[in-house]
């Protein structure tokens, strides 16, 4: 993971803006000095991965290996430092450029875990010439090599740390090339529009077709659609990623932290008759179903608090401002309290699911009265009881705020990518004022060219030479 999945984040860290992390990669050359590191976690384990890309690998596993693997085939082999000892019994695998990981020649070498096998390993490879892979510098030379554009070096991050089946899902489609697919469309409606403008431009005197404002404008509306649906999908992406936080909301001792100890599947948090117990919120992660979910156990409502339950209450509201979903705990058995106003204008739907609880006493109907429209369901944290019935209501509410696949593929972008898009829409929205005011043609051919820029971002490839590859192609201008 050192090598493979830092790049994006390392570079993030250093306070690079968006376009900046795209610009940085696209102005390095790619380097093929041979570089060579630990591509699993660091410790004690039956079996460690190195990676070695770049160089003259053949040669280098001829020293080592004293054999020569045929690409993309595993072979054992005795692997001997510079002094003949032998280290280790390794499987090494080979992948001939350019079809591997980073484009280059790699070689694979899986050894025993053993944390000092590996150290005399990676010293032995830096002596004969390689150095040290700097944190996601495999991934940065699959990038500038070609083998996947930046969306898809995102992803790799995404896929090792996806912690449900939507996020790993996501993160999968996302390393496929979905993102990519789809903006390489909407890019490539742009270049025809920024070619069309810049022949009418530069080119007033060639035989070229009139210009035609209301087919542009057709095209960057198509365009401005296609970057709305995929921005619409931001807020989801961040569900994924982050997880979805969940409040655990109701009066003292409706059972909120019963409720959490029986999803958590532990005693997590402290559960007494005693009204008030929680006056702080707790929070853990679970995965219900294909879902992350950060629970959320808070302090009670209280029509009356004591000093230190308001300040609980504070808490809450705090909380539940933030909360991506609620569940509103009522106990069956006593009336439905009043809440105040600034919480129940959060009830919606769409993000909240009443848990009627405690209905393992109930000895007739349920005294509590649910808010009107709210789905409901009826449990008991103290056995267990329709638990099952909450998951599904959960991962269904849930999975009601997935976005509609684009173009058939599935997408959830981050936050680079929603700022691009944005600054895409920006550019859009105001090309199409102009056209639709009379404005200049060169003031519209300056925002639908802010507008590439911004798309081609996400894809961390900005070429303005295809436009006027697409413009002498299409009109056959100076024939």
């Amino acid at each position: 993971m050192s090598s493979a999945a830092g790049f994006v984040a390392g570079r993030r860290a250093a306070g690079l803006s968006v376009g900046a992390i795209a610009g940085w990669l696209t102005a390095m050359a790619p380097t093929s000095d041979p570089i060579a590191a630990l591509a699993t976690p660091a410790g004690t384990s039956a079996l460690a991965l190195l990676r070695i890309s770049g160089g003259d690998v053949q040669s280098l596993a001829q020293a080592c290996l004293g054999c020569s693997p045929a690409s993309r085939n595993a072979r054992l082999a005795g692997y001997s430092d510079r002094t003949g000892m032998v280290l280790d019994d390794v499987i090494a695998t080979y992948f001939a450029a350019p079809r591997s990981y980073t484009g280059e020649d790699v070689l694979e070498l899986s050894c025993h875990g053993n944390p000092f096998i590996v150290q005399k390993i990676l010293e032995d490879l830096i002596a004969r010439g390689c150095r040290p892979a700097l944190p996601g510098e495999f991934t940065q030379r699959a990038f500038l090599n070609g083998r996947m554009d930046l969306s898809q070096a995102e992803a790799v991050m995404d896929v090792i740390h996806a912690s449900s089946e939507r996020a790993l899902a996501a993160a999968q489609s996302q390393l496929r090339g979905a993102l990519g697919r789809q903006m390489a469309t909407l890019v490539e409606a742009l270049i025809g529009a920024a070619a069309r403008i810049e022949a009418q431009i530069d080119f007033p005197e060639e035989d070229l077709p009139p210009e035609d404002r209301a087919a542009l404008s057709g095209v960057l509306d198509t365009v401005r659609q296609g970057t709305a649906r995929l921005l619409a999908t931001r807020r989801y992406g961040d569900l994924l990623r982050e997880g979805i936080r969940t409040i655990i909301l109701g009066e003292p001792n409706a059972g909120k932290s019963s409720l959490l100890n029986r999803l958590v599947g532990t005693d997590r948090a402290l559960v007494s008759p005693e009204p008030g117990t929680t006056r702080d919120y707790i929070e853990e992660r679970i995965v219900l179903g294909p879902h992350s979910l950060r629970l959320v156990d808070t302090a009670g409502i209280n029509a009356t608090p004591t000093p230190l339950e308001a300040l609980g209450m504070a808490k809450t509201h705090e909380q539940a401002a933030a909360a991506d979903l609620i569940l509103l705990i009522l106990d069956a058995n006593r009336p439905t309290p009043t809440f105040p106003p600034e919480l129940r204008d959060r009830f919606s739907p769409a993000t909240t699911i009443v848990v009627l609880n405690q209905i393992d006493r109930l000895a007739g109907p349920a005294v509590a009265v649910p808010p009107p429209g709210l789905p409901v369901v009826q449990v008991s944290a103290l056995t267990g009881f329709g638990f099952d019935a909450l998951t599904r209501a959960i991962v269904g509410l849930a999975d009601a705020w997935r976005p509609p696949a684009t173009d058939g593929e599935s997408v959830a972008i981050n936050a680079r990518h929603a700022q691009a898009l944005a600054q895409a829409n920006t550019c859009l929205d105001q090309a199409l004022t102009k056209l639709s005011s009379g404005a200049p043609t060169e003031l519209i051919a300056s925002d639908v060219r802010g507008a590439l820029s911004a798309c081609e971002e996400i894809a961390g490839r900005i070429d303005h030479e295809r436009i006027l590859d697409h413009l002498f192609a299409t009109f056959c201008i100076g024939k």
